[in-house]
Formats: C-alpha cells, structure tokens, sequence
C-alpha cells in the first residue's frame, strides 16, 4: 500500500505510470465497470465537496471497491473525536484505504501510525494531488507532452491548493508556469513568474482559472465580482487574445461571471467537463497505485 499525499512525495516515473493507466481506464465505455471485489474504502470529507467527493466515490464503485461514507457532522467529530481516531476506527473494521479532505493544512501529519493507505483529497492550503493528476492527464490528452508548454494559473495563488500542486508538478515536469492574480493574493513560495494577467492568458498553452477561496479569506474581498472580473477574471474580451489552440481550465467550482465569463464555460476552447471527467478516471488510477503492493510512503 502506499499514500498519496502530494504529488512532490511521488518520482516522475510514479506520476507517469498513473497517468497511463488513467489513459488505459479511459479506453475502456463509460460500462467498463470492474467486477465487485472486497476492498473496502471510507471517505472521510471534513469540507463541502460536490466534484471531489463523488469523482472519488465514481471511481471507487467502477473499481468494484465498497464504500463507507462518512459525515463530519453525524459522526463522532461532533463529540471531539481525532481524526487520527476516525481513521484508526476505520483501519479496526477492515478497510484498505481514506479519501481524506481536511480544513487542516498537513492534517496527515498526525496519521503517521495507521496501517491503511491514505489518499489526500484536499487539505486546507496545502496540497490537491489528485486534482493535479487529473489537470496533467487533460493537459497531455490535448498536447501530448509537457515539455515546452506555457501553464497559466490565475486568480486567488495565496489560499488555493491547487495551485500549489498544480504549479509545482507542471515545474517539475518542464513546463514554463506563469502567475497572475491580485497582489494581496500573491504566494512567493509557488514556482513560476509573476506577470500581467493579459500577458498570462495571451501566452499561455493551458490558462488555470482559480475560485476564489472565500472561506480562507480572513476578511471579505475588497473588490466587487464584477471589478473582480474585469481586473483579474478571463472576460471575452480577453478569450480573443489568447493562442490559437489554447485551452481554458478550472479546478470547480466556478463562479460564472468572476473567474471567467457565463459564455466560456462550454465554449470549444473550455475543458472544464471533460476535466471532472477526467476526475474519475485519474482517481481510479491513483487508487489502483496506493492499493498495490508498493512501499507505504512516510507520512511526515
């Protein structure tokens, strides 16, 4: 078994091996079901989720795997129960793995002594492994490669986990990464280089548009959405400007009309579906990985 806490805890031969069985997965119908097995696997969601948590849970019932599903808010959370005890219940009644996401960045740290593999579906403002891998798995569908390519991540870098994951991996792999967004929400600590958010979208191969993280903010935003969109956010205008085959992403949810406009949503460059669509897959394929018989990365 192994943990799948960051995608920086992975080699780039890991994270490739991942992505081609996600594209093996993807050959088979949306019926290519597995037989049921007895892989039992909880998924503990301590924040609101709509695409993460059934994505996971999607990819776990194509598997065949059973499932726990578990409510921080009908659970024993509510009586100052520890995550580390949770997930030790879960281990005593025999399942193999944890969906986590947490409102604690590094809440795994604390997870060091179970025997079950761990999979990080969020953790405050730290990491989105498998948001990253499905982002990857969209990115060489429709460029074949990663080496050469521009990532453009946008919008709300201080708070947003996904653009750490997403602009570390991209980095690692050979990507040039740009960053954009309003000066308040800058994070220094990402790879990439700061520039305008014009010169971002015009050259950028792939442009990331990020939610803003409203419940991370200690305070409320300064602006209204509609300077927000004007300032920050991938209006039509913009969308005119940018390269001519390249591709408009969001991690989800999108707050139409802020992040990017209502109209470029479902617009030929827009591959928001077919990410939550790739979701499922990358998600079965990192399951398979930690369920193998591979090392158990430290949790640390």
């Amino acid at each position: 078994m192994a943990n799948l806490l960051s995608l920086n805890k992975l080699s780039i031969t890991e994270i490739n091996h991942i992505l081609d069985r996600a594209d093996q997965l993807h050959e088979l119908s949306d019926e290519g079901w597995f037989q049921p097995n007895h892989t039992l696997v909880a998924n503990l969601f301590y924040e609101p989720s709509t695409r993460t948590r059934f994505s996971f849970e999607t990819a776990e019932k194509r598997l065949g795997y059973q499932i726990l599903n578990f409510s921080s808010k009908t659970s024993s959370a509510q009586k100052g129960e520890t995550l580390y005890d949770t997930v030790k219940t879960m281990e005593a009644l025999g399942t193999k793995a944890v969906v986590v996401r947490h409102q604690d960045t590094g809440y795994y740290r604390e997870l060091g002594n179970v025997g079950i593999s761990v999979l990080n579906a969020g953790d405050g403002c730290g990491d989105h492994p498998t948001q990253a891998l499905l982002d990857l798995l969209t990115i060489r569908q429709e460029f074949e490669k990663f080496s050469g390519l521009t990532v453009a991540i946008i919008g709300d870098l201080r708070y947003s986990r996904v653009a750490k994951s997403d602009a570390e991996v991209f980095t690692r792999l050979g990507c040039r990464v740009l960053l954009s967004g309003p000066e308040e929400w800058q994070n220094r600590d990402l790879p990439g280089t700061y520039v305008p958010v014009e010169e971002a979208i015009e050259t950028a191969d792939a442009v990331i548009m990020l939610r803003i993280q409203h419940e991370r903010h200690e305070q409320s935003m300064k602006m209204t959405k509609q300077a927000y969109h004007e300032r920050y956010g991938l209006t039509i205008e913009r969308a005119y400007r940018m390269k001519p085959d390249s591709i408009i992403m969001h991690p989800g949810p999108i707050n139409r009309g802020v992040e990017l406009d209502n109209a470029l949503v479902e617009c030929p460059r827009s591959r928001y579906f077919k990410q939550i669509k790739n979701g499922v897959i990358a998600r079965m394929a990192a399951l398979e990985w930690a369920l193998d018989s591979l090392p158990v990365h430290a949790i640390g």
